[in-house]
């Protein structure tokens, strides 16, 4: 059964991958700068290695969305320490938007980030009310 903290999972998941290929295919440059941190070759083309990590990052989404649909256990705590380090994002994005820290991309990009840690951050104070509530993948 799917219940309320399953279903913000599911759509937070199925939102963020649509994001990923919006990106990928809109502002190609963007998707390369965040490759650029941890797999660019200078001269070699990157797009195996964009396609790579998207099909990485598919199964990787499939795995965790099969592991809340299936009520697995580990799922649900590792997606809310993910989740409650979203808080991160937040203050890591917010320090680059007034100039204290270095951008990692362009400003929407930067906002983006901090828009992401604050939604996963909610979610996961609403995943620890429905633990309260009912246990492991209980509804808030």
């Amino acid at each position: 059964m799917i219940n309320r903290t399953k279903a913000l999972v599911l759509a937070l998941f199925a939102v963020y991958w649509v994001t990923v290929v919006a990106i990928l295919v809109a502002t190609r440059d963007v998707y390369d700068q965040a490759l650029d941190q941890a797999i660019r070759v200078p001269g070699v083309n990157q797009r195996p290695a964009e396609i790579s990590v998207l099909l990485v990052l598919t199964a990787l989404f499939a795995l965790l969305s099969t592991g809340v649909i299936r009520n697995w256990r580990w799922t649900f705590w590792l997606i809310l320490i993910a989740f409650m380090a979203g808080i991160l994002h937040v203050i890591v994005s917010a320090l680059q938007l007034v100039g204290m820290n270095a951008n990692q991309g362009p400003e929407w990009y930067v906002l983006l980030q901090l828009v992401v840690g604050l939604i996963q951050f909610v979610i996961a104070l609403a995943m620890l009310a429905g633990y309260r509530k009912a246990g492991v993948w209980g509804a808030f």
